[in-house]
């Protein structure tokens, strides 16, 4: 994949994404030994929700990282849509896909929304946006095989105060996923961005709690009045 700057939004110029193929499968197996080190725990407590929990099957599947997770008024805020809330502490896409089957499988669903914020985080490990890409459609993938007809939303990793100075290059992975939704018209973009931006377009610390990357009240509130615009244009609202 590469990148030109050709779009200039206000004073700031953007690199455009060009897609291009793989020359070869995705290697998931190279992150399974940090996932597992990892998450393994968190997954277990996961899987011990979905043996309690009885969802209807046109459930909405919400997977990624603790933004969901930590979205404690999901059922009030999605409400008539019947969120599975199935986020997990830091993950990456990376973890996300070492995971898929028993994040996936376990469920019946109309639709799944996808949120994860820390494969580019500003540290030495960062993935590069062609590797998150490509976790993506892994994702994906996992996904299609399970339910084929299941829409799958992906909500762009939020510019946050926190992680301001990277945000360049989340931009990039942002924009080459949104591209990726363009090509399939059973891929959406929710595009929430510019919600956390003012006219001058720096991030807003007020939709945030005290880390200044985690939204507050506030800003899932904006958050959430974008995803359920989304789900009820795709999904022509709940059954």
């Amino acid at each position: 994949m590469k990148y030109f700057p050709t779009l200039i939004l206000g004073a700031a110029v953007v690199a455009l994404p060009i897609l291009a193929s793989a020359d070869k499968p995705l290697d998931i197996e190279q992150y399974r030994t940090e996932a597992v080190e990892k998450w393994e725990e968190d997954i277990a407590q996961l899987e011990a929700k979905d043996a309690e929990e009885n969802h209807p099957d046109d459930s909405i599947l919400f997977i990624g990282s603790s933004s969901i997770r930590l979205w404690k008024e999901i059922e009030e805020d999605l409400s008539p849509y019947h969120p599975i809330q199935r986020g997990f502490g830091g993950s990456k896409f990376s973890d996300l896909g070492i995971y898929a089957d028993r994040l996936i499988t376990p469920h019946r669903f109309r639709a799944v929304v996808i949120f994860c914020a820390n494969d580019i985080a500003g540290k030495d490990t960062d993935k590069t946006p062609e590797e998150v890409v490509e976790l993506f459609s892994f994702l994906r993938a996992k996904i299609r095989k399970h339910n084929p007809d299941a829409p799958v939303f992906y909500i762009p990793v939020t510019p946050t105060p926190k992680r301001w100075d990277v945000y360049p290059v989340v931009r990039k992975a942002n924009l080459a996923i949104r591209d990726l939704c363009l090509s399939d018209p059973n891929t959406h973009y929710i595009g929430t961005e510019s919600i956390f931006l003012d006219a001058a377009g720096q991030p807003r610390p007020e939709f945030f709690v005290e880390d200044q990357l985690h939204l507050n009240r506030d800003g899932y509130l904006r958050w959430s009045a974008a995803v359920k615009s989304h789900l009820d244009t795709v999904l022509g609202g709940a059954l």
